[in-house]
């Protein structure tokens, strides 16, 4: 793996420690029973604080597909995140949201020529039952709304974010990513408002995890994880998604004293296992090792399928 690689692999990592921080951040500071207010808040006020750093505007087709965007990463996504939170336990909720790698890698077949190797789904898999030994406990009732919420979720998020990894606007990404922001926020708020009525009062503990959910959970999330998404193979940066259940895991156990059993050490284990031996570089490495001619000479590796995208351009499979 490149430094250059590497570099942006690292940066798509803080989206999902970002976003596992939310899920202490949200119980311990924001208002109660007000999620859908908490997603009008993260994504209006902030795309609208990103659009003045770095204004500029949409032309043509790019108002619909901007505004399309903004529905299915922020609208749609909180939206049903908020029906299946609902109706589903957290553990089956997170469980089934830790099936987006897998979506994301059909999509970016289907969309970007990135064709997926065995490996990278074998690793999505393994990360998946990592998350499920995480937070998922006996006795659970799987609503079918809350499940066909949570999948729904799944599918527009990563159809969204391989549509943001293919479509190239003539915009800088920052400002890309701030219209996103501002036509999800203008969908959430009516719904916010039929749904949950009248905006909360905020004292400054409510105000500074709005600030942090806004700022890091939001702003510095997605521009990493966009900017990693459209230079990376899509199969790699869909993997370190699942770092999201483990930090939260993690910052339960330091902050909110909550008990850390070797289950959670064996899903822990499997989550960092799956994330490390799905990266295209590893299976290029063992893909190589051990693979040698008669005279002891190293072979190329094999099995790496490239694919052309619609552009003619040549991807290496994730």
């Amino acid at each position: 793996m490149s430094s250059m690689e590497t570099k942006w692999l690292a940066a798509a990592a803080v989206a999902p420690i970002a976003w596992g921080s939310g899920y202490y951040v949200t119980a311990t500071y924001l208002p109660p029973d007000r999620p859908l207010f908490g997603a009008a808040v993260r994504a209006l006020p902030f795309g609208l604080l990103l659009l003045a750093v770095r204004p500029a505007l949409l032309h043509g087709a790019w108002w619909w597909r901007t505004a399309l965007l903004g529905a299915l990463n922020f609208a749609a996504f909180f939206t049903l995140v908020f029906v299946a939170a609902e109706r589903l336990p957290g553990g089956l909720a997170a469980t089934l949201t830790a099936t987006s790698p897998l979506a994301i890698m059909l999509f970016a077949w289907g969309l970007a020529g990135e064709r997926p190797r065995a490996a990278s789904v074998a690793a999505a898999a393994v990360g998946i039952a990592g998350v499920a030994l995480l937070v998922l406990r006996a006795g659970v009732h799987a609503d079918p709304l809350g499940v066909l919420s949570s999948l729904a979720a799944v599918v527009l998020s990563s159809l969204g974010f391989i549509l943001v990894k293919t479509w190239r606007p003539p915009l800088p990404l920052v400002s890309f990513t701030a219209w996103q922001l501002v036509f999800g926020g203008l969908l959430l708020v009516p719904v916010a408002l039929a749904v949950e009525g009248a905006p909360p009062h905020l004292d400054a503990r409510a105000i500074g995890g709005f600030g942090w959910i806004g700022l890091a959970g939001t702003v510095l999330a997605y521009l990493a994880w966009f900017n990693a998404m459209r230079r990376l193979p899509a199969a790699a940066v869909s993997l370190v998604g699942l770092l999201n259940p483990v930090t939260g895991t993690v910052i339960g156990v330091a902050l909110a004293g909550e008990a850390f059993t070797a289950t959670h050490a064996v899903g822990t284990a499997l989550v960092l296992g799956g994330i490390v031996l799905g990266q295209p570089a590893i299976l290029d490495a063992l893909g190589t090792k051990g693979r040698r001619s008669a005279d002891g000479a190293q072979l190329p590796a094999v099995g790496l399928e490239r694919t052309p995208d619609r552009t003619g351009v040549v991807h290496r499979a994730g």
